[in-house]
């Protein structure tokens, strides 16, 4: 079928959907073009639908399948990598309306939950129960939990509590040809047959369309007790992570911020972090006092013999809340300061061992070094997965060039140190590529085929994930 066929069939789809679900404005199809990552091309989709119920989306794929259109599934569009980007002659299939918290349940601790419900929507529903979803993403007042699960996103708190894929119990997913599926289980164990729930999760809308999500829950989070260490650069900020997980110990949390993403948070809000400090190691744990507080004194001991200039340990719940909101002040800063330089900003998110942060950051402050731009880091740094940001201008050919040659750079030192190019944003369009360069032949044949098996046609997000794709 031509594009122009397919257009004229969208009338037939409109029939399909609940009223008002398709959308054919073009200011509007253009408006849901894109995520929030640079250099990931958009086409021009024929349509939108935004879905307002299962059967709507059951009628798009049945749909796309019969006329052979791609479709490009989307939540809130906060991903930085191009995966919710419109393809040519394609539909965007927007669930961010499916937004319902179906079922809580505090006997099994577990939620029943549609794609388009927001991270933090949800922990304040739970909290109200006397539990609690852990992962928390950096956008978790922004980012739904379909998106979450589309991408395995992190958080803060995973260095104890682990990432999304860790509470994915159960998904009923719309495949390609419109069938509706159930994966996983509701109970605290199942392994009957394979695990294809797993398989799911992290897959970028390249095998199905989520719409419904069922997860572990934990009972609520105690308050914790909150460190902080200043040190004279990154490096022995990098060093002291590793020492300090290698003597056994769990925080609940332990990020890293460097200089300039600080000057960065203090231009941003009244936060007050040190502005002649090299990095900064946030570290929590939400241990039992003891516990917690031999926790602290490890952390201070270990910070001090790699450098630590200044080590403080609170246990004031204000002291606590200013730091973390620090912490995730990382993002609309670093996004003020791109806008009052050119507009331009990389987000990377490689992930290396933890032995290796300290030889990282070495490297990395080289790669800065080179190029007229800027990096700045922050990171989970309990988990190895750092979030170098290269900001530069936009407006300027030359400064363009050398952002995407150092985030290039950078992708590969992850790699070179035994890392990956993404611990929890995903590959999407912008790092298809390099995922050729990390997998090596046998998994990427196994990749390819699972998607042959699952979306035959290749309509289900074309062009994203799996290099050497169209």
């Amino acid at each position: 079928m031509s594009l122009d066929q397919a257009a004229e069939s969208l009338g037939d789809l409109a029939d399909r959907l609940t009223d008002g679900a398709l959308v054919t404005d073009r200011d509007v199809i253009d408006a849901y073009a894109f995520d929030r990552a640079l250099f990931c091309p958009a086409g021009q989709a024929l349509g939108l639908v935004r879905a307002r119920s299962v059967d709507d989306v059951v009628a798009v794929m049945r749909f796309a399948t019969e006329h052979r259109i791609p479709v490009v599934t989307q939540g809130a569009r906060t991903g930085l990598s191009g995966g919710a980007n419109a393809v040519d002659g394609g539909l965007l299939l927007n669930v961010a309306g499916l937004d319902a918290i179906l079922e809580i349940d505090p006997v099994d601790r577990t939620c029943r939950v549609e794609p388009g419900v927001i991270n933090a929507d949800l922990k304040a529903a739970l909290n109200t129960e006397g539990l609690a979803y852990p992962p928390d993403p950096g956008s978790v007042a922004i980012s739904t939990i379909g998106g979450n699960v589309a991408t395995n996103a992190g958080g803060m708190c995973c260095v104890k509590y682990g990432v999304t894929k860790d509470y994915v119990r159960g998904l009923t997913v719309v495949l390609a040809d419109g069938t509706v599926t159930r994966l996983g289980h509701q109970t605290a164990k199942g392994v009957a047959g394979l695990d294809l729930t797993s398989l799911f999760v992290g897959s970028e809308g390249i095998l199905g369309v989520i719409v419904e999500i069922t997860l572990g829950l934990t009972p609520a989070l105690p308050p914790p007790l909150t460190g902080v260490g200043i040190f004279p650069d990154a490096e022995s900020a990098g060093r002291t992570v590793a020492d300090f997980m290698a003597a056994g110990l769990q925080p609940s949390m332990l990020e890293l911020i460097d200089a300039a993403t600080m000057a960065m948070i203090n231009d941003f809000g009244d936060f007050g972090l040190p502005d002649d400090a090299g990095a900064l190691l946030l570290v929590q744990s939400d241990a039992p006092p003891a516990e917690a507080e031999a926790v602290l004194a490890r952390f201070q001991s270990v910070a001090e013999a790699n450098g630590a200039t200044e080590v403080v340990v609170s246990d004031d719940p204000d002291d606590s809340d200013m730091l973390v909101a620090a912490r995730r002040a990382v993002a609309p800063a670093m996004e003020q300061y791109a806008n009052a330089h050119g507009g331009g900003e990389l987000v990377d998110d490689v992930c290396v061992p933890r032995s290796r942060l300290g030889e990282f950051f070495a490297r990395l402050r080289e790669i800065d070094d080179r190029y007229d731009i800027a990096v700045a880091t922050a990171g989970h740094a309990g988990d190895g997965n750092m979030h170098p940001s290269v900001l530069f201008d936009a407006r300027d050919e030359d400064q363009i060039a050398q952002a995407q040659a150092a985030f290039a750079e950078i992708m590969a030192l992850g790699l070179e140190l035994g890392g990956t190019i993404t611990g929890e944003h995903g590959v999407g369009y912008l790092k298809r590529e390099w995922l050729g360069r990390e997998l090596d032949q046998g998994a990427q044949r196994l990749q390819a085929g699972i998607k042959d098996t699952l979306d035959p046609l290749g309509i289900l997000n074309p062009g994203k994930v799996l290099p050497g794709t169209v």
